[in-house]
């Protein structure tokens, strides 16, 4: 990951949580409608902090390419996928309103990685590339919420993907937005 990501994300995450705190004092004060913008504004900002990971893709042969995964727990992951393009999901969980302004965030998890085809005919015919990103933990809160464990607590539990071509070699950042997974290019580094 590089360092101007780590500190943009970092201050990101530090203006999220100022921005909460002062959110307190209006609420309390039963100004509400003070203390909802400045919530909203800083579980956006705390949303907008939350990297998933860093791609960097290489064409090896026509239809293959390297993707070489950087994910947010400085984990390191290099596979070579089929395809015209690189593809990624997630599992994302979203509270309830109530459950979230108790403090419950937005969980996500990036689940596998794979190749995708331009055409639905080579998706139909041609060899698929497909490798997990999860790891096993000892409580999987996506397995209690599909088995309806969470009740009223949970919004929704869904699946989130996006995908990039692979035809050239780019960096770029996979991110945890509002509504789903999206991928950026990342910002360029100075020539040393």
């Amino acid at each position: 990951m590089t360092t101007t990501l780590v500190v943009a994300a970092l201050c990101l995450l530090l203006l999220g949580a100022v921005i909460g705190v002062t959110a307190v004092r209006p609420a309390r004060a039963r100004q509400w409608l003070g203390g909802t913008i400045r919530g909203l504004m800083a579980l956006l900002l705390l949303a907008l902090a939350a990297l998933a990971a860093t791609v960097h893709t290489e064409p090896v042969a026509p239809q293959r390419c390297r993707a070489t995964i950087t994910l947010p727990d400085r984990r390191l992951a290099m596979y070579e996928l089929a395809g015209d393009a690189f593809y990624v999901d997630a599992h994302v969980l979203k509270w309830h309103p109530l459950a979230s302004l108790l403090g419950l965030r937005t969980v996500y998890e990036l689940d596998r990685v794979a190749g995708r085809y331009n055409t639905v005919a080579d998706e139909r015919a041609k060899p698929h590339t497909a490798y997990a990103l999860a790891r096993s933990k000892p409580v999987d809160l996506f397995f209690i919420a599909r088995r309806r464990l969470l009740g009223p607590l949970v919004d929704a539990e869904y699946g989130s993907a996006t995908f990039v071509p692979a035809t050239r070699p780019a960096t770029f950042e996979v991110r945890v937005s509002t509504t789903g997974l999206l991928a950026r290019p990342a910002p360029s580094r100075p020539a040393p």
